[in-house]
C-alpha cells in the first residue's frame, strides 16, 4: 500500500503489530544493510513484511539479525510517514514540494527544517530531567551522534523525541494518535522565538526537541 493512501489509523494499526517482537538492532544501522532491506517501503501491513522477509533471508545465517533490522527499518520508516503526515497538516506548517529531498521535509513559519524522530537515547551521559531542562545539550549531542552514512547532514532540525519512564521508548513511535495531539499542540503553539540556536563545526543551525512521553 502507498504511503499516500494509508490512513493514520491504518499506520498506527499495522505499527503495534510490531510490539509483540522483541526490540534489538544487532549493528547500526548502515548502507550496507538498508540496501539488503530495502523492500520495507512496499509493504504497510505487517503480515506481508514477514513473508517478505522470510523470502529474502530465509537461507541466510544472519537472518535473525537481518529480520531485526528489515522490523526495525520498516518500523521507523511507517511511524516517520505518520508524523510528517501529521506536521505538514498543521497550520502554518507546509511540505517540502520535493519530498525525496535531502535535508528539508517542511517549512515551519517559512524556516525549513528536516524532522528527525529519536528515542531519548540510552548511551546520552544525563537524565530525562537534564535533557528536558537543557535542550542545546541535548541537541548538540543528537547532531554529534548522528550517522556518519548518507543519512548525515547539518542542517535545520526539529527531533522528536520518545520517551518512557519504563524504558520501552521505541513502542511510543507507534502511538500515532499521542503523537498527532503533541505536535498539534506544538504547531499551535509555535512562536520562532522559542526555536534553539545551536553551533555546530563551521555552521549555526535552528533546532528544537518535541517531547513525546508516557
Amino acid at each position: 500500500m502507498e504511503a499516500t493512501i494509508a490512513s493514520l489509523h491504518q499506520i498506527e494499526t499495522e505499527l503495534k503489530k510490531r510490539w509483540e517482537y522483541p526490540y534489538h538492532w544487532h549493528k547500526k544501522q548502515n548502507n550496507a544493510a538498508d540496501k539488503l532491506t530495502y523492500f520495507i517501503y512496499d509493504f504497510l501491513y505487517f503480515e506481508d513484511l514477514i513473508g517478505a522477509i522470510q523470502k529474502n533471508f530465509a537461507q541466510r545465517e544472519d537472518y535473525e539479525a537481518l529480520k531485526d533490522y528489515t522490523l526495525n527499518r520498516w518500523y521507523n520508516y511507517w511511524s516517520s510517514v505518520a508524523v510528517e503526515r501529521v506536521l505538514t497538516s498543521c497550520e502554518g506548517i507546509e511540505a517540502h514540494p520535493n519530498e525525496k529531498h535531502h535535508s528539508i521535509d517542511f517549512y515551519l513559519n517559512g524556516v525549513p527544517f528536516d524532522h528527525k524522530s529519536t528515542v531519548f537515547p540510552y548511551t546520552y551521559p544525563e537524565s530525562q530531567t537534564f535533557a528536558e531542562q537543557n535542550p542545546i545539550a541535548l541537541i548538540r549531542w543528537l547532531y554529534d551522534s548522528q550517522s556518519a552514512e548518507q543519512r548525515w547532514h547539518v542542517g535545520n532540525r526539529l527531533f522528536l523525541v520518545f520517551y518512557d519512564a519504563q524504558g520501552f521508548h521505541w513502542k511510543l513511535k507507534a502511538d500515532i494518535t499521542q503523537i498527532t495531539e503533541v505536535l498539534k499542540t506544538y504547531a499551535a503553539n509555535f512562536t520562532i522565538a522559542q526555536l534553539k540556536q545551536v553551533a555546530l563545526i563551521d555552521t549555526l543551525v535552528w533546532s528544537d526537541v518535541i517531547w513525546v512521553k508516557a
